[in-house]
């Protein structure tokens, strides 16, 4: 039987880096439209709803086609509220679902391809939780701390490397796609464990919307058709 899965796209409307920037036009239609059409074009995604406590992000993302059964509570809405009370709020809402694939609207260059790649490798390797990852652009062997007269200490201290090419594949989460087995994720309230497996996205594909400089880089990126 083929799993019942439920995409998630959450959006508050208390964005402090880029205000508004859920609803703010990028190239020629608001941010989280990006992310709605995407997740429309999935082969594996059941339904795919909005959590949000905004009433004009609600509406526009009703324009897209993006469904909207409840308003979040603004207690779940807040600058300090984990993220993923939302999300196991949505899974109490929403009950009958299998798996949950979690979509940030600041993912906007992620493609479905993105998404079911995500889900495939899942099922591929029978993990309970999957999420996208990407190749880190500066290593944690060239990382440093600080200490007393601004002495600097390296983070890593088992092993040196000086030259570029020999550093090990090193990965980082990018904030895209985040899956996993709902009744797992209702046990671990987190997405990332020692179970979690990770998804590679290419970098063009990668860029995470949190400052106005990002944004703005996005919005060129995509007008120039840059990868």
């Amino acid at each position: 039987m083929k799993p019942k899965i439920l995409a998630i796209i959450p959006a508050r409307g208390g964005s402090k880096g880029v205000p508004r920037k859920n609803i703010r036009k990028l190239v020629d239609k608001p941010l989280i439209a990006w992310t709605i059409e995407e997740a429309k074009k999935s082969k594996y995604i059941t339904r795919t709803i909005l959590s949000s406590e905004d009433p004009e992000i609600i509406e526009v993302a009703k324009q897209y086609g993006c469904e909207v059964p409840f308003v979040r509570p603004l207690e779940l809405a807040q600058d300090d509220t984990p993220g993923i009370e939302p999300v196991l709020h949505v899974v109490d809402q929403c009950p009958g679902f299998d798996y949950i694939v979690l979509l940030q609207p600041t993912s906007p260059l992620r493609t479905f391809e993105d998404i079911d790649g995500c889900i495939e490798l899942i099922f591929k390797n029978k993990s309970p939780a999957c999420v996208s990852v990407s190749i880190a652009d500066t290593s944690p062997y060239w990382m440093y701390t600080m200490q007393e007269k601004e002495q600097l200490s390296p983070l890593l201290t088992n092993e040196f490397f000086s030259r570029r090419q020999d550093l090990p594949k090193v990965y980082a989460l990018n904030g895209a796609v985040y899956v996993a087995k709902v009744s797992w994720l209702q046990n671990k309230k987190t997405f990332i464990t020692d179970e979690t497996i990770g998804y590679v996205m290419s970098e063009s594909h990668s860029l995470d919307i949190d400052t106005e400089e990002d944004f703005l880089y996005c919005d060129w990126k995509m007008r120039k058709g840059v990868q």
